[in-house]
Order: C-alpha cells, then sequence, then structure tokens
C-alpha cells in the first residue's frame, strides 16, 4: 500500500500493510492529479518550470505519511537530547521537512546530495531506517556512522548521501566534486549540493560555482533558506538576500520550500538543467521551528507568534493534510490513525537503538587509515606509537 511506502523502506521498524485501514482503505490510487503550487516560481536567467505539478493520490499519501515521520523524529530527538542521551551538537529539521521530500521525489538514488549538519531528515529520506538514525543520535553501534558521527554527520554511502557536514560551506565544494564525477563518467545524474543562507556568503561557494559553470557540471545549489543564521536575520548577514540570484551568471529559482509539490517541481526542472547546461541555484524558502541547535532556544531573535504564523499559515504537513481532504483519499480519523502508528513506530525504533552497544576502542581506528592498516600505542604510559603494515 503506498502510505506505507516509508514503512517499506524502513525494514526495521515495519507494520502491517492493515495497519491504516480503519473505516476503508486509504486512496493508493494511481491516477494523475494536476495541482498548482502555493505561489508563483521566481526565476533569474532562466524561465520557470509550471505551476501545474502532476501527482497521485498514492504519492500525497506518502508525502504525508514521510513528512510525519520525519516531524515525530525530530520532536522525539528533541526529548531524548534534554534528557541526556544525545550529547553534542544537535540540528533538528522540523518545518523543513518539504524540502527533503519533495527533492527525493523528483530524483533516483543514482544522483547524489550533500548537506550540512541539519541532516537526519535528509538520510531517512534517502532511505535510512528509524532504528540506525536513533542509534547515531544517541552515538551507538548499530548507527549510521557506526555512533562516531552523532547528530551532524549522517551518511549512507550506497544511497549516494554524502552527509552531514560540520564546517559552515564545506560541502559545497565537496559536492560540485560529486557533479565533477558524474560527467566525467558520462552518467546522466546530477548532484545537489544543500547549504543555509548562513552559509550563503562563503567565498568557497563561489568558488565552486565558477569552476562548476566553467566546465558545467551538473551541480545544483539548494540554498535553505530558513531566514536566520544561527540567531542572525537574513538581512542582518547579507546585503542581497535574493539567494537564487547569488550565481550572477548561473540560472536560479526561488521555490516555496514548504510546498512539498513545488519543491518536487522545481527538483526535476533544475536536474534536467543541469545535466544538459550546467549549474543552478534554488533558495527554498522554509523555515525551522526550533532554534539553530538545542542549546538555542530559538526565541530571542523571533517572536512566538512568528512562529506560530507560519505553523497555522505554511505548515508542510498540514499543507498536504488539506490536499487529501479536498481530494477525499483519506478521512481525519484514518489520518490521526496513521500519526498514532507512527508515534509507536519511532517509539519503538529508539528502544531498539538503545539496545545496541557503544562503539569499541578498537573503533577509533577505523575509517582513519586505509583498510589493514592502523596505529597502536604502547610502552608505560602508552604515549609510543607504532604503526602495523601488512
Amino acid at each position: 500500500m503506498a502510505a506505507a511506502a516509508l514503512l517499506r523502506r524502513l525494514p526495521a521498524t515495519r507494520a502491517p500493510a492493515t495497519a491504516f485501514m480503519a473505516a476503508r482503505p486509504i486512496s493508493d490510487s494511481t491516477a494523475a492529479l494536476t495541482i498548482e503550487t502555493s505561489v508563483p516560481f521566481t526565476s533569474h536567467l532562466v524561465d520557470p518550470p509550471s505551476r501545474d505539478v502532476t501527482t497521485t493520490p498514492a504519492e500525497l499519501m506518502t508525502f504525508f505519511r514521510d513528512m510525519s515521520v520525519m516531524r515525530r523524529m525530530e520532536i522525539a530527538a528533541d526529548s531524548l537530547y534534554k534528557a541526556k542521551l544525545i550529547r553534542g551538537f544537535c540540528h533538528l529539521y522540523d518545518g523543513q521537512e518539504a524540502v527533503a521530500v519533495g527533492m527525493e521525489a523528483a530524483i533516483t538514488r543514482s544522483d547524489s546530495i550533500i548537506t550540512a549538519y541539519r541532516d537526519h531528515c535528509t538520510y531517512l529520506a534517502r532511505g535510512g531506517d528509524l532504528v540506525s538514525a536513533f542509534a547515531e543520535l544517541m552515538g551507538r553501534e548499530a548507527g549510521c556512522s557506526r555512533g562516531k558521527g552523532g547528530s551532524m554527520h549522517f551518511y549512507k554511502k550506497d544511497a549516494n548521501f554524502y552527509g552531514g557536514h560540520g564546517i559552515v560551506g564545506a560541502q559545497v565544494p565537496l559536492g560540485c566534486g560529486l557533479a565533477f564525477a558524474q560527467k566525467y563518467k558520462k552518467e546522466d545524474t546530477a548532484t545537489f549540493a544543500l547549504y543555509g543562507d548562513g552559509a550563503a556568503n562563503q567565498g568557497q561557494l563561489f568558488e565552486a560555482l565558477n569552476i562548476s559553470a566553467l566546465w558545467k557540471l551538473p551541480a545544483i545549489l539548494v540554498c535553505e533558506n530558513n531566514h536566520y543564521g544561527m540567531g542572525t536575520a537574513e538581512w542582518r548577514a547579507a546585503k542581497s538576500p535574493a539567494y537564487y540570484k547569488r550565481g550572477d551568471y548561473v540560472p536560479g529559482l526561488k521555490v516555496d520550500g514548504m510546498d512539498v509539490l513545488a519543491v518536487k517541481q522545481a527538483c526535476k526542472f533544475a536536474k534536467e538543467h543541469a545535466v544538459a547546461n550546467g549549474p543552478i541555484v534554488l533558495e527554498m524558502d522554509t523555515y525551522r521551528y526550533h532554534g539553530h541547535s538545542m542549546s538555542d532556544p530559538g526565541s530571542t531573535y523571533r517572536s512566538r507568534d512568528e512562529i506560530s504564523g507560519v505553523r497555522q499559515e505554511r505548515d508542510p504537513i498540514e499543507r498536504v493534510r488539506k490536499l487529501i481532504f479536498a481530494h477525499d483519499l483519506a478521512t481525519p480519523a484514518e489520518l490521526k490513525d496513521m500519526e498514532k502508528e507512527i508515534r509507536k513506530q519511532v517509539d519503538d525504533a529508539i528502544a531498539k537503538a538503545k539496545e545496541s552497544s557503544m562503539p569499541g576502542a578498537s573503533e577509533l581506528f577505523t575509517n582513519v587509515y586505509k583498510k589493514g592498516f592502523g596505529v597502536e600505542s604502547f610502552g608505560p604510559d602508552r604515549k609510543e606509537l607504532r604503526a602495523t603494515l601488512p
């Protein structure tokens, strides 16, 4: 059943296919629906795509479910952090789910994604499972990076998800390098390099974009503009906060990042453009409900009224809920049942992740040296090092 699409990607927490068939089956029709985006696209040096987006009832149900799982995961991560089961840095994505879900709907797993440290939901969208996500957050061996990356360094090589990077803006040149490899190997694929408005002024971003334009690399630079770089409003940090125009000689597109269908349409358009013509910049107009990180209450530089206003007017999950009701794809009770099952799914995943042990000391040497090489300490004070060679 289409509504259980995410569960099929998350085998460790899968529920029976009948779990959400309360009063009647939730629609899994593949009949085409055409829905207009919430607002027009704004373009720079390129004709914008159509506002009419083709979708299906099955896809809308999948969007609702995927974003609801992500939302619940991030809320649970908040609680785990406050309980000191998650330590260190932790940046939550609630509010921005439409970017991760809409992007994934427009591309394939052969395309690459690389992002900054707000990466939990992008990992799920690429096919990651809840157990390995929570295990990584809690520094456990069963984590997607074996407990050594934590919140900021999720990774899934088999789905071409290259992290999870803690240095502001540093992932963008790496993403352009991935695009270079795709062009070198003559693959009809593209790389989406995500960064925030706080990283948009980084010099390395413009250097990477310049060479990508020179070589016509299939690189798509995606600015997730949630309007605050840490606690600094965009207008205080950027003389020109029209980030989609920042490429100058590179085309750009401004997208409502709270509209999952608009994100899907824009990313499909951007991939086709990048493979044929070279780089393009997408600015996703989005919003985070939490503070910059768990150490930021998120209410000292913006009002609670502002946050609640965005929730009421632009929340990506509520927008899809309204579409589902408008097209009679499910009843309110059915969606409530689905949300209850998602809550149980998340709770079960947390319990399973807690069963995983902490990484052993030997893990300190893995992924540092080439396999077969290592360094061990010895001597009375363990300060002497000896390399073990094959």
